[in-house]
């Protein structure tokens, strides 16, 4: 039977990283994998991270399997970074999942299987794999409008007048709440409450992408989008992350939360998650969660934590400033300063495939197809040589 199988085409993104692995460059520049790196180009353990987990191997007394919804007070960390106290408790079913990816993908199946005939309206352009996820689930994809024609900013009338005429009451819309990933642009608080509007006439449902808390603005400041929806529209559905803002990769450390307008309808929703949950993973991972509820519940470690982020923020920050001052100082006609006005570790850099081609043939660059490139891939060491091959492409 397997003599009937072929071969699947390589991960877009992941595919890359297997081509940059086996590039004998020294000099070879990895900006397509979606991780932080810090300085000295490597994705660090936050050291908040390493005092909780020396605390849970003097401390850990089982390795029982979890509940099917997770550790709970995992959960209520989560729902806390979430919502603060602006959503009660019993409004909210907050589900543990392997990291947001499966946080997605549980989503997708809660729709799916739930709400017969109702379409998924993403973001053109949008995470590589969301549509993998949402056909996976069965459910059918529509797009909406996002980027401008110079492919630098929002489309913002493109995109409210897609959701306006698009979808149809019960149809999902997908939105990723801070730090845009491919592009890195976001909606202002003004066009936040413009699309919250549009969702509650057109009765959509909203499931929002949270997978960068904390890389934009600030934890507080980057929910601002999230807070704006709710505030509009009483249901939806929160897919979040501690991949980025704890470094927990590997860890698999997400969570669906299911807002919902009454108690009863969240009970009833968190039934038919941990139903999904049951047939597919049965139980989410302990150790992760338990790293994150254990800095949580500690005021230095939290404080900590908020340091720590800070600097993987700025340190962001600081290397779009400086891309783009070296780019003006190279002589090249092209103006990256849009690139200031996107948030979180990706941006699309405007460079079409010819040029990302010859970027990874010639000076061994790797970047996305697309031209999305990850900021926080760029050193001190590294960007005066990835300036001057994207000055060559150029």
């Amino acid at each position: 039977m397997f003599e009937t199988v072929s071969t699947a085409p390589p991960d877009a993104i992941l595919g890359l990283t297997e081509a940059f692995q086996q590039d004998s460059n020294p000099e070879k520049i990895n900006l397509s994998v979606g991780v932080y790196k810090d300085a000295e180009g490597k994705t660090p353990v936050l050291q908040c991270v390493k005092a909780a987990e020396r605390r849970l191997i003097e401390d850990e007394a089982t390795k029982s399997y979890l509940g099917i919804d997770g550790l709970p007070e995992y959960r209520s960390h989560v729902a806390g970074l979430l919502f603060g106290e602006r959503v009660p408790a019993e409004r909210l079913a907050v589900i543990q999942t392997p990291g947001g990816t499966g946080a997605v993908r549980l989503a997708a199946d809660f729709v799916s299987s739930q709400f017969a005939g109702a379409k998924v309206w993403i973001s053109n352009p949008t995470w590589a794999n969301h549509q993998a996820i949402f056909q996976a689930a069965g459910l059918p994809i529509e797009t909406y409008r996002y980027l401008n024609a110079q492919r630098t900013g929002l489309d913002f009338e493109g995109l409210l007048a897609d959701l306006t005429s698009g979808p149809v009451a019960g149809d999902a819309v997908l939105l990723h709440a801070c730090c845009h990933n491919p592009t890195g642009v976001d909606p202002t608080a003004e066009q936040w409450q413009q699309i919250a509007a549009v969702l509650k006439e057109r009765r959509l449902l909203p499931i929002i992408d949270f997978a960068y808390q904390g890389f934009g603005s600030g934890l507080e400041e980057d929910a601002a989008g999230l807070h704006t929806i709710l505030d509009h529209v009483g249901e939806a559905l929160v897919c979040s992350s501690f991949s980025k803002n704890f470094g927990l990769y590997s860890e698999r450390v997400g969570a669906l939360t299911l807002v919902a307008e009454q108690a009863d309808a969240a009970t009833a929703g968190r039934s038919q998650l941990k139903r999904l949950v049951r047939s597919n993973y049965s139980n989410p991972p302990r150790h992760g969660a338990s790293v994150v509820a254990t800095v949580l519940a500690d005021s230095a470690l939290t404080a900590q934590w908020h340091q720590e982020l800070a600097e993987m923020r700025q340190r962001i920050a600081a290397m779009r400033q400086a891309f783009v001052t070296r780019m003006r100082d190279s002589g090249v006609e092209r103006d990256f300063r849009f690139l200031l006005d996107q948030n979180g570790m990706f941006s699309f850099s405007g460079l079409n495939p010819m040029q990302v081609d010859e970027l990874r043939s010639q000076h061994s660059v790797y970047i996305v197809g697309s031209g999305r490139i990850n900021v926080a891939g760029m050193t001190e060491e590294n960007l005066p040589r990835l300036c001057e091959a994207i000055a060559a492409v150029l």
